[in-house]
């Protein structure tokens, strides 16, 4: 049977103002309009928890054993959750084992899923970033033993510690002795005298954290780091769950991301393309001199090695940082600047009798090109 008060994150004894508090923060966050249609699933389980306990009825049914949305009517067929293996081993065990004994008080936390978003930079070389949240922690009041005065939990005088007792069942076979939990001690077989007001008595309460998280260098939009046992505390100082980090990049406005290579485009003017130039150009790692060759053609690329992401094994390697040059052809030329040009088409292309046509890019003959060029810019 699905745990409707696990989906909804909130505790048994939730009040009605809590559950419509928590579905409406867990439909935020899975909206499948809002969050994409990966999350639809869990928008579903949502509404159903939500549809559940939000009807008294409903509630105290499941509360009971039975799901309401089952057309079995519970777990076995049985009204209040019990089934025919039940009922024969509480028939020939004698039905006064009181089960599997008391309920610990102290029990483990959930696991606690959050987000984080960090820049391009951190990405490349990692960092630690700082992660406040709210989540449930241990109770500083009664330092999570549930207890106001930190007293041990005494012996129920109902139960006698067994945390059942014997009731009598009408089944099928005629009357039996049936054990249910302790309604005093809820199964625990002991009882908090003094429940802290703090926490009332489950030894943890609502707190918010800053935490460190260690982003490591080579992280990708939407990888998953795992903390253990920093997410939820336990119940009655209970071993705390795992917390799941989901890392998103944040978009870079110089740099791109293609694996662990990062890309860049610079513009450069028509002369410094034709004749090369020695531009600056900005990387994570400072301003680095990058030669543009003489020649050098509208998009095409220059790698600077080592100077990309690092690598998620951490063995000191990087990708590359890749320069794509867009060439600027000026659309505004002076009587002198159009003059050298006719001059420069007159000497390199007068011999052009038509464009060449291919299915494929093709590289223009430089034959001549460069000194031609240049006496002709002398």
């Amino acid at each position: 049977m699905a745990d409707y008060y696990e989906t909804l994150g909130v505790e048994r004894t939730a009040t009605e103002e809590e559950i419509k508090r928590a579905y409406r923060k867990m439909s935020r966050k899975y909206h499948p309009d809002l969050t994409g249609p990966e999350n639809e699933d869990k928008y579903k389980e949502i509404n159903t928890a939500y549809e559940v306990l939000s009807d008294p009825d409903k509630r105290r049914m499941y509360d009971a054993g039975v799901d309401p949305n089952d057309p079995r009517g519970g777990s076995g067929g049985f009204s209040g959750g019990f089934d025919m293996g039940d009922i024969f081993s509480q028939f020939f065990s004698g039905g006064f084992s009181g089960g599997d004994g008391p309920i610990p008080r102290s029990q483990p936390g959930r696991d606690t899923l959050e987000a984080l978003t960090i820049d391009l930079r951190t990405a490349v070389f990692g960092d630690t970033v700082n992660l406040s949240f709210e989540t449930l922690g241990t109770c500083q009041e009664c330092k999570g033993t549930g207890s106001q005065h930190e007293e041990p939990p005494v012996t129920c005088d109902v139960c006698h510690g067994t945390g059942s007792v014997q009731r009598v069942m009408r089944t099928l076979l005629g009357q039996m002795m049936t054990s249910v939990p302790c309604e005093r001690c809820e199964g625990h077989g002991t009882i908090i005298l003094h429940p802290c007001p703090a926490c009332l008595g489950h030894g943890r309460a609502h707190v918010h954290r800053d935490l460190g998280i260690h982003v490591p260098a080579g992280v990708e939009e939407g990888t998953r780091i795992r903390l253990a046992q920093q997410g939820e505390a336990g119940e009655c100082n209970g071993t705390p769950g795992d917390l799941y980090v989901d890392i998103h990049v944040r978009r870079d406005s110089d740099f791109t991301r293609d694996g662990n290579d990062l890309h860049c485009w610079i513009q450069v003017p028509m002369s410094w393309a034709v004749l090369g130039h020695t531009v600056g150009v900005s990387t994570f790692d400072g301003e680095q001199q990058v030669d543009i060759p003489a020649g050098c053609q509208n998009e095409q690329t220059i790698a600077l090695r080592q100077l990309g992401v690092g690598m998620l094994d951490d063995n000191g390697e990087r990708g590359d940082l890749v320069i794509h040059v867009t060439v600027q052809v000026p659309t505004k030329l002076t009587d002198e600047e159009r003059s050298l040009i006719e001059r420069f088409g007159t000497l390199h292309d007068g011999d052009a009798q038509s464009v060449a046509q291919s299915s494929r890019p093709t590289t223009p003959a430089k034959k001549g090109l460069f000194s031609k060029l240049k006496d002709v810019f002398s």
